[in-house]
Formats: C-alpha cells, sequence, structure tokens
C-alpha cells in the first residue's frame, strides 16, 4: 500500500486476490474494488473478509481467459504472474494495459524465490512486463524477498 501514488482510488482491479487480505486494505481507499481468483476456495474466504465492505465484488476468474471490462485508476498485479508462461503473460499485460485509464496506475509486486508451481521468477515477470507496457515506468525496488514497480498511463 505504501507504493500507491494516491490516497483514493475510484475503480481498482486485483486478480489473483486470493483470500482477500490486500482486498480489504484496498476497500478503504477506493471507491469499487473488483477482485478475482481462479481457486474457488480463495473466492470464498475473500468474500468472507469483505462481507462488510460494499464496494468490493469478488469472482472466480481465469486471468488467463479475460479481465473485467475497464476502465481502472489502479490495477495490482500481484503474485500471480510467475503462474504463467511468456507468451500467456504478454497478452495478459497488453490486456490489463488496454483497461487502465488516463492516469491510472499499474502496480506489480512479486515475491523472489523459487517455488516449483511457478513457471517464471518473478524478476523475469517484471522484466517482461517493463518491456511489454507501453506505459511509463514510475519507480521500483528490488528487495531481498520481493520486487515492486509502479507503471502510470499518461
Amino acid at each position: 500500500m505504501a507504493a500507491l501514488t494516491r490516497g483514493w482510488y475510484e475503480r481498482v482491479f486485483e486478480p489473483a486476490c486470493s483470500v482477500g487480505e490486500l482486498t480489504v486494505q484496498l476497500a478503504r481507499r477506493c471507491g469499487q474494488v473488483i477482485a478475482t481468483d481462479l481457486a474457488p476456495s480463495a473466492v470464498e474466504r475473500a468474500r468472507r473478509r469483505c462481507q462488510d465492505y460494499a464496494n468490493v465484488e469478488v469472482s472466480q476468474a481465469d486471468l488467463a481467459a479475460g479481465s473485467p471490462a475497464g476502465p481502472f485508476d489502479l490495477i495490482v498485479f500481484s503474485e500471480c504472474g510467475y503462474y504463467f508462461d511468456e507468451t500467456t503473460l504478454r497478452a495478459i499485460a497488453q490486456d490489463l494495459e488496454g483497461k487502465l485509464r488516463c492516469g491510472g496506475e499499474f502496480l506489480a509486486v512479486h515475491w523472489l524465490g523459487d517455488s516449483a508451481d511457478h513457471v517464471l521468477h518473478g524478476d523475469t515477470v517484471h522484466e517482461l512486463l517493463a518491456a511489454e507496457l507501453s506505459l511509463p515506468w514510475i519507480r521500483g525496488a528490488r528487495h531481498p524477498g520481493f520486487r515492486i514497480d509502479l507503471w502510470t498511463r499518461q
């Protein structure tokens, strides 16, 4: 949350919301949060966690099949990019970029460890996003355990 540049966002998309921990934090700073996850059990837990926030919609969806209709002021692409191959990740990046409104932000955050179920390393995800997105890069940081980058549509 500290990486965000504004205190308020009108419409946010959070793919791969998992059990909704970040979703709740976003709900406090956003007019509307659209959150999705592939796993039905995660969606159910996220819905329960967010039940007190009327501005949150949680649904089951496969990001590789597409994303909700935009435009969005913020897209939080967190802990999900390494589950896709490079071709699919490029298509996802193009789809999401097209749904970001002028002045909107694209925030990517990924763990830098290794896991048997990860197709790509977190660094590879961010390098691919940097190459694929035509958005200006605002700032980023590589920490011992994770990497974070922020782009914006001008």
